[in-house]
């Protein structure tokens, strides 16, 4: 159950992909890719009334993708400090309280053998765990945040990078699915060689990126003003870009 705002609902024009490489959005037409890490960053820094222009569309796709930088959130972050926020005011002036989403009783959702699961909580914190066995250098990991801050976010979180396996990706590129992203933009491992392009920012870095990715796509729960990652101790175990979707619409039906 929820508390803190009288609508949940993400606006008709939004539509959260399945893909689990990227997460995008849609309206009128457009498609924007590769959202989750500027929308992490803004709203881990609390901005909730911003206008975001994109330039070089493609237009017989009809779509653009967010600049992808390093694979992480720290450019956005160091650009959102360089340029300072100001508080919204309506038309006499005076500014808005702003309200957070509260998660009363426990969900989950799960596939197979991950899930994600929001528990009450006075403070927002986040437990993630991933396990890749068939490359060891990642292996299992788990990282749990202390009450989750704009601070503790861009201390622990924003600058975790993308990361991938080699062999998973070289399938990908063979198969025509991909064709995009560089050692410059992700952190890339090998099944039988280790990372390829060390050194790692976290030991547990892998783990952390999973958390920036969760805070972004968990952000369009956002409403009038509000905050979008809801007020709970999420714990997540071999999520993805899908599962996030599947927790996203849970609480999106919960009144």
């Amino acid at each position: 159950m929820w508390s803190g705002r009288e609508s949940l609902c993400i606006p008709e024009r939004f539509r959260r992909s399945d893909c689990v490489l990227d997460s995008q959005v849609k309206e009128d037409g457009l498609r924007i890719r590769t959202v989750e890490h500027l929308l992490s960053a803004l709203e881990a820094a609390g901005v909730d009334n911003c206008r975001i222009e994109i330039e070089n569309l493609d237009d017989q796709d009809n779509e653009a993708e967010i600049p992808i930088f390093d694979g992480s959130a720290r450019e956005w972050v160091e650009a959102l400090d360089e340029v300072g926020l100001e508080t919204a005011t309506d038309i006499d002036g005076k500014s808005c309280e702003k309200i957070a989403p509260h998660v009363n009783e426990p969900v989950h959702v799960w596939r197979n053998d991950s899930f994600i699961a929001a528990f009450p909580s006075e403070v927002v914190r986040v437990t993630y765990g991933i396990n890749f066995s068939q490359a060891p250098a990642i292996g299992c990991q788990w990282f749990s945040t202390p009450p989750l801050d704009d601070l503790v976010y861009s201390m622990q979180i924003a600058s975790s990078r993308t990361f991938c396996i080699y062999e998973e990706v070289e399938q990908m590129r063979s198969a025509g699915l991909i064709k995009g992203g560089s050692l410059e933009n992700a952190i890339v491992c090998s099944i039988s060689k280790g990372w390829l392009n060390p050194p790692l920012r976290f030991s547990d870095e892998p783990c952390r990126h999973k958390i920036l990715d969760l805070i972004g796509d968990l952000s369009l729960l956002a409403q009038f003003g509000n905050q979008g990652l809801p007020v709970a101790h999420i714990v997540a175990y071999k999520g993805g870009h899908a599962l996030h979707v599947d927790l996203t619409r849970q609480l999106m039906g919960m009144t």
